[in-house]
């Protein structure tokens, strides 16, 4: 079953993006992501 999870930058904790996440996992999503804040492809966490 999946869920909706929102992403935030590491940098500056702008949450920009939301996807779909797998329940099972027990560690956060990362994904590299352009963060409209800062102007640069960052690392976003999935944000509990």
């Amino acid at each position: 079953m999946s869920k909706k999870v929102i992403l935030a930058c590491v940098d500056c904790g702008s949450r920009n993006y939301s996807t779909i996440g797998k329940q099972e996992k027990s560690e956060r999503l990362e994904l590299k992501k352009f963060c409209k804040t800062c102007n640069s492809h960052t690392l976003h966490r999935e944000t509990k």
